[in-house]
């Protein structure tokens, strides 16, 4: 009987620790049991990151009826964006870091004050992309080895996603303002809201339904950057409501150089382990290219499903970087080493499980985006293939992720440059080109740079010089 009312009494407790991330707290993550602030944390940055997915995966539903070419569109173009979501994440991992810090150190006015200085950078970065990418479009297409109506009649997707870029560097940097306060339901609503609306609008724009005009691929590029300027509009709501953690008055709205350049300095390990990471991504897409569009194009759905399972373990890293940053602001470091672990362990339980579902289910999978059997064929097969390295990558996001959080990025930086260009961009290469593997090459070059990466993490993580780092 005794037992029977302890269990009760741990299940109501787990739905009380779920309804409060779902709904906001003020709990304080430097105190008290580290597994409820991981739950409390990771829940709505794991539905956040999993709405960001969703953004990929309903523009290809969608675009995928409009056939191969317009499907390669996209993925060469999300591919060339990867740069742009690198300085997007790596920058607001920064962000996170410092936030993080000052809010363990109970600064809250000089939280917020670093909070608008992220903004005003974002908003100067994404200037000078936006005036490049919109003019360049058909170029840069063609240099990644695109022809004929993707350059000619599909560009205007390339353009539009380009020049609306800010969307993207305001929702990712906003965000990470609410991740390191602690405010993640509020970062998780935003995206709600963006993908509620790109969801609608998607089909509306892309086949001409009801009132609205046909506008093809440029339709899904159109309905994805109002969804997220609408979103970015929310944020911005939060962020003077007085009802966040983050509460931006009129005595935060300065520019402090000095914050900036410091925001600059932390962003730019993180900055580069991304343009490392998602740059070989361009590298293997222009691998992969060379087999022709069917191929492309089941790359290209196949990692938007990847990408969709694995952003939500985003979500469970991102909770173990504000609890690092939090917990070395208030002189906390074991609970910080703590923490990593706790998260670490779940997350490489949650994504084995998701490893095996896709390896079970490839063509099901595949099925749902293309009847065209060829594509069906190779996005199957990739799946198949990357599933095999599903516990290294949910092993290695957290790993590097606690780094981040301690504002060591430069650590991130170096492990991402060994696995990604010195070892995963080379053995693509060497197996699909010249041992004759084709795309299955390419494939296993993921796994085997993604596990790797999960080593090293772990060796540079039990050394514990990340404890010292200094933001």
């Amino acid at each position: 009987m005794a037992q029977t009312e302890s269990d009760q009494e741990k299940i109501v407790s787990v739905w009380h620790d779920i309804k409060t991330s779902l709904s906001g707290t003020d709990k304080d993550f430097t105190k008290g049991s580290i597994g409820r602030a991981i739950i409390v944390l990771s829940i709505p940055m794991v539905l956040e990151m999993l709405m960001e997915s969703v953004f990929a995966v309903v523009d290809i539903f969608f675009v995928s009826k409009l056939g191969a070419e317009a499907i390669a569109t996209v993925g060469i173009t999300e591919s060339l964006m990867t740069l742009i979501y690198a300085l997007a994440i790596g920058f607001a991992m920064a962000t996170t870091a410092l936030v993080a810090r000052r809010y363990g150190e109970k600064n809250y006015d000089q939280a917020s004050i670093t909070a608008v200085q992220a903004i005003l950078v974002a908003i100067i970065i994404s200037i000078p992309i936006a005036l490049l990418g919109g003019l360049f479009a058909s170029e840069l297409l063609i240099l990644m080895g695109a022809t004929g109506k993707i350059v000619s009649e599909f560009s205007i997707y390339t353009t539009i996603m380009f020049s609306t870029n800010f969307v993207i560097m305001l929702i990712f940097i906003i965000n990470a303002v609410f991740r390191g306060a602690g405010d993640a339901n509020i970062a998780m609503r935003s995206l709600w809201i963006a993908n509620g609306i790109n969801i609608v609008l998607d089909p509306l724009l892309i086949f001409g339904v009801w009132i609205f005009p046909e506008m093809g691929i440029a339709g899904a590029a159109v309905a994805t950057s109002i969804g997220r300027g609408i979103g970015v509009g929310y944020q911005f709501y939060k962020l003077f409501d007085g009802k966040t953690r983050i509460n931006l008055l009129r005595k935060h709205l300065v520019a402090r150089w000095d914050i900036m350049w410091n925001l600059i300095k932390v962003s730019l390990g993180g900055i580069g382990q991304f343009i490392i990471a998602t740059s070989s991504w361009i590298g293997l897409v222009r691998i992969i290219a060379e087999f022709g569009s069917v191929s492309l194009a089941g790359y290209t759905i196949a990692v938007r499903i990847l990408i969709f399972s694995i952003l939500p373990s985003w979500g469970m890293s991102n909770a173990a970087a504000t609890l690092v940053g939090q917990n070395l602001g208030a002189e906390q470091p074991d609970r910080a080493e703590k923490s990593t672990w706790i998260s670490a362990f779940a997350n490489m339980v949650f994504l084995g499980m998701v490893g095996i579902v896709f390896y079970t289910n490839a063509e099901l999978l595949m099925s749902i985006f293309t009847a065209d059997v060829d594509i069906i064929a190779i996005g199957a097969q990739c799946l198949r293939i990357m599933s095999y390295g599903y516990l290294a990558y949910a092993f290695g996001m957290v790993i590097i992720q606690a780094f981040n959080g301690a504002g060591d990025t430069f650590t991130p930086t170096l492990i991402n440059l060994i696995c990604f260009w010195l070892v995963e961009i080379p053995l693509a290469y060497l197996l699909a080109m010249e041992f004759g593997f084709a795309e299955e090459g390419v494939f296993y070059s993921i796994v085997v740079a993604e596990t790797l990466l999960g080593v090293i993490g772990f060796v540079l993580f039990k050394k514990g010089k990340w404890k010292t780092t200094q933001v």
